[in-house]
């Protein structure tokens, strides 16, 4: 599946994946399962992010 995403930059982006991050440190005691995907979800989200081209100035 694939997802659209418009942000106004890739610094909106990177503050989704640190809540997805937060949110699942605080899920870990009651729901570890969801934790996991949650931080799957930030990394793979993160590991996109690297693949795009750096701005140019």
């Amino acid at each position: 599946m694939a997802v659209l995403l418009r942000l106004g930059d890739t610094d909106d982006l990177a503050e989704i994946v640190e809540g997805l991050i937060a949110g699942a440190d605080a899920k870990q005691p009651t729901a570890p399962e969801t934790a996991e995907r949650w931080r799957t979800l930030a990394h793979n989200i993160g590991d996109s992010l690297d693949l795009l081209p750096r701005p140019t100035e």
